[in-house]
């Protein structure tokens, strides 16, 4: 038989004396609504149980005996009452593991064990991640699949494909309109299928492959551990880590996989963090293969973009009611990726991408191409082009913020465009990769916002989003001023 679980000294007394005040009260006030011993209802009224402290709220006198009793016990311990209750238990169910259970062979390697351990805390699991993040997001993705790849497709393109398209429309169609539509500056091959094709397509395939390979290891679950206290911080769990992580591929898919959180609360923060902070893989693709060269400026838009994420998420938390659900996820042990998983869950991925953004950006295209027809488009670049000033950045870089409201890695590809011409200083790169990735969600994010958190929600986000990104963007041009900063 199986005794009773003793806690340290302190809270034993504070128990006997719960179940004390139990009996003089519990079965015409409280206890007598709830199943559980008296000793269980006095350790959730310790640990304050949300639904039992609502039951009391009404007897201040009874609140305020509580409030004193719990401070004492508290006082009298090194570590916080919840955490003292948790170990204890932990150490009781693994003293009876191991009195029960006899290994025939080992499950866990020690291998294994110490690198699940190394990856789960948060002492030695930053580094790591700071590991990964420098070799899979700088190194593979920024400068292999945003520098390497992306400099060599599009020479291609440039040097051969964009001529052969603009002479033989030239000689096809007579008409300058319809040949502006197809080819030329802002035609649907030689814009909007570049941009997807020799600008988005490395940049996404080379995430997906790092994304897949950290998937296959089982490292992803061991991050959502290590960030749960973090993310309590912005009113999240840590399972909100996983749709995170995910919209730095996708924010669209990642939107969808919002509703794997516990409370609603839980996924309007995540969704509102998403369309806010979160740049899907080809914009931040692309800006980190922009800034590669500058590694100080890199840092300083990473770092502002995560202050922007730990501050705005913790303000929202503290504005929306509520609190974080629960956390609780099956952690599968690590293993060695195994290649055919890497590139079938890259294969799927990229083919679901693929087929979202490709009408994506050449709809853009067209609506650039009517707008432009029309006068339209040069109106609204007239329009923007005071904000881009205001931004300390020239007039040439309108066209990114009206590209950006097609969808955000549009934009960025047309600032990539904008670095290949000389046209930007390292500053003038800074504030608009910033503003890019703050900036609205895209159409496809759009719409499933819409689907998920409906029409109302979903117009509050974009009103408040569209002058924050500027907001920031003209903060940190006349910040990078005044203290002389120059990357």
């Amino acid at each position: 038989m199986i005794s009773q679980v003793t806690y340290p000294e302190p809270i034993e007394i504070a128990i006997a004396q719960l179940e004390s005040w139990g009996q003089t009260l519990g079965d015409r006030y409280l206890f007598r609504n709830y199943s559980l011993s008296p000793r269980s209802l006095a350790l959730l009224l310790l640990q304050k149980d949300p639904t039992l402290w609502q039951t009391l709220e009404q007897d201040r006198e009874q609140c305020s005996y509580l409030e004193i009793l719990i401070t004492v016990t508290q006082n009298q311990l090194k570590q916080p009452i919840g955490l003292a209750i948790a170990n204890t238990r932990q150490s009781r169910a693994t003293a009876i593991e191991r009195a029960v259970v006899h290994e025939t062979k080992q499950t866990r390697s020690s291998l294994a064990e110490t690198l699940h351990q190394l990856t789960v805390n948060p002492i030695t699991g930053f580094p790591i991640l700071v590991v990964i993040l420098y070799y899979g997001v700088y190194k593979f993705v920024g400068e292999f699949g945003a520098g390497e790849l992306v400099d060599r497709i599009e020479t291609f393109f440039e040097g051969q494909i964009n001529p052969v398209v603009n002479y033989l429309t030239a000689q096809v169609i007579p008409w300058k309109a319809i040949q502006d539509l197809i080819a030329n500056d802002y035609g649907i091959i030689t814009l909007g299928i570049r941009y997807a094709t020799a600008i988005v397509l490395p940049v996404v395939a080379t995430y997906f492959l790092m994304f897949s390979f950290l998937e296959d290891s089982g490292y992803l679950p061991r991050l959502s551990l290590m960030l749960d206290r973090l993310f309590k911080s912005v009113g999240l769990s840590g399972r909100a880590v996983i749709p995170m992580v995910l919209g730095l591929g996708c924010d669209t898919m990642a939107t969808i996989v919002t509703r794997t959180l516990e409370t609603k609360r839980e996924r309007l923060i995540a969704t509102f963090l998403l369309s806010l902070v979160i740049p899907c893989a080809a914009q931040w693709g692309v800006i980190v293969g922009l800034l590669a060269q500058k590694p100080a400026a890199l840092l300083f838009w990473g770092g502002f973009i995560t202050l922007i994420f730990l501050v705005v998420g913790y303000l929202t938390a503290k504005f929306l009611p509520g609190t974080s659900g629960s956390f609780y996820m099956e952690v599968p042990p690590l293993r060695l990726p195994k290649l055919r998983n890497i590139l079938t869950k890259t294969w799927v991925r990229m083919k679901w991408y693929f087929v979202e953004i490709l009408p994506l950006f050449i709809w853009a295209s067209v609506l650039i191409w009517v707008g432009r027809l029309t006068g339209l488009f040069d109106l609204i670049i007239r329009a923007i082009e005071p904000l881009t000033l205001a931004l300390g950045m020239p007039k040439q870089a309108a066209p990114i913020f009206l590209y950006g409201f097609f969808r955000r890695d549009y934009g960025a590809a047309g600032l990539f465009d904008l670095q290949q011409q000389g046209s930007l200083t390292g500053n003038q790169l800074v504030v608009a990769a910033i503003v890019l990735t703050l900036f609205l969600p895209c159409i496809a994010q759009l719409q499933i916002l819409i689907k998920e958190q409906g029409s109302k929600i979903t117009l509050a986000i974009v009103m408040f989003v569209f002058p924050f990104a500027f907001l920031m963007g003209y903060i940190v041009n006349h910040g990078l001023i005044l203290f002389g900063v120059n990357f």
